[in-house]
């Protein structure tokens, strides 16, 4: 089970976010049959069984294992991830994208580009699993607690000088085996912990 799955397609994105399918997939973070599945979801076996089938087609279940009941089969499934994330690319040419942003500084255009994150890295770590290989990423996350706007504004002086001068040490476009990496540096208001 992977523990974080982005989905890519929009009938899988449909099928995940039903809150029927969603039930049944929350319950197959442990196997679980169809019949096992139905007192605790609240239907009967052979929906269970339907919906099961409508998962495992998107590749939201895998089987894990067989029994034979006399002469039944029983069918467990699991979950292929703990959590799921839709990526924008489900929506086709809906999906938010950063080049149509006129405001830099906007809150749209900082979810635009939170979006193309997850669109980007969620194809490319789809390819290196695929192939078997690692994606190399980096993430930072902190949050920092500013005395006043005109500190925040020194900050965001400071760090973009900072990143612009380490960007320039490091970037080598003319390099034979030179590989593109994206950096998105990004702030807002932290929300109130719950």
């Amino acid at each position: 089970m992977l523990e974080l799955q982005v989905i890519e397609r929009a009938d899988t994105a449909a099928l995940a976010l039903d809150p029927v399918k969603a039930r049944i997939l929350a319950a197959l973070s442990t196997p679980g049959s169809a019949a096992s599945l139905a007192a605790r979801v609240g239907l009967t076996r052979q929906k269970v069984n339907y919906h099961l089938r409508a998962l495992e087609a998107q590749h939201l279940v895998e089987p894990v294992e067989e029994r034979r009941w006399g002469g039944l089969k029983e069918r467990r499934l699991v979950a292929t991830a703990a959590s799921y994330v839709v990526s924008p690319a489900a929506l086709g040419p809906l999906a938010s994208d950063p080049e149509r942003s006129q405001d830099r500084l906007s809150a749209s255009h900082l979810i635009a580009l939170a979006a193309r994150v997850v669109r980007e890295v969620g194809e490319l770590w789809r390819r290196a699993r695929e192939s078997e290989k690692r994606l190399a990423t980096l993430s930072i996350d902190t949050v920092i607690c500013f005395r006043s706007p005109a500190e925040r504004a020194a900050f965001t002086r400071e760090l973009t000088s900072s990143v612009a001068a380490l960007a320039a040490r490091y970037h080598d476009q003319s390099a034979q085996e030179a590989r593109p990496h994206r950096l998105l540096i990004a702030s807002y208001p932290a929300p109130p912990q719950p």
